[in-house]
């Protein structure tokens, strides 16, 4: 089997779940046990990273904090980490050659002191698959996979990262409903 480990799902018209309908996740694992991955384009208006920062007693930097994320329906109170290599913290998951995924608590602070990561997406929550169930969307049409992007991932608008991660692959996500089917 083949590791889509750092790509993106695209969800498309044909995503049975509402919950995930224009989403873009980032898979941060995928293997013979499922995978695992995290939504990056649905941001929490109710919570912001000072809040999280309040939370674990820290303050917050004097630069601008990024949203915070929905990263998906599992585990809605657990936190993860998507930043760049530029930081390394003790336990992490490469996902890419530039990208890591952590739970390390100590980037809290590290960001408080204005010394974390360059770029990075806090979610809460994550989106999970069993073994094959991935495989099994896939082949009913319900996500586009295309390679990971760090441009897409930290530096795109929410509101234009499902368009624009397909189209930096030459796909018109909006019309793929319209062209897809089965052979």
């Amino acid at each position: 089997m083949h590791s889509l480990k750092g790509n993106f799902l695209i969800a498309t018209s044909r995503m049975p779940d509402p919950r995930f309908q224009e989403q873009v996740i980032y898979l941060c694992a995928h293997d013979a046990n499922g995978a695992m991955g995290l939504v990056i384009n649905k941001p929490i208006a109710e919570i912001s990273m000072a809040d999280i920062l309040r939370g674990a007693n820290l303050p917050s930097p004097a630069t601008p904090l990024p949203q915070v994320y929905m990263g998906g329906p599992v585990e809605p109170g657990a936190g993860f980490f998507l930043h760049t290599v530029d930081y390394c913290p003790a336990e992490y998951l490469q996902v890419s050659d530039t990208v890591i995924m952590s739970r390390d608590p100590g980037i809290l602070e590290k960001i408080a002191a204005g010394q974390g990561p360059d770029h990075y997406l806090f979610a809460l929550g994550y989106a999970g698959w069993g073994p094959d169930q991935l495989e099994h969307e896939l082949t009913d049409n319900g996500w586009l996979t295309v390679p990971g992007s760090d441009k897409i991932l930290f530096a795109t608008p929410d509101q234009s990262k499902w368009k624009e991660a397909a189209r930096i692959y030459g796909i018109d996500i909006s019309l793929y409903g319209d062209l897809s089917g089965s052979a």
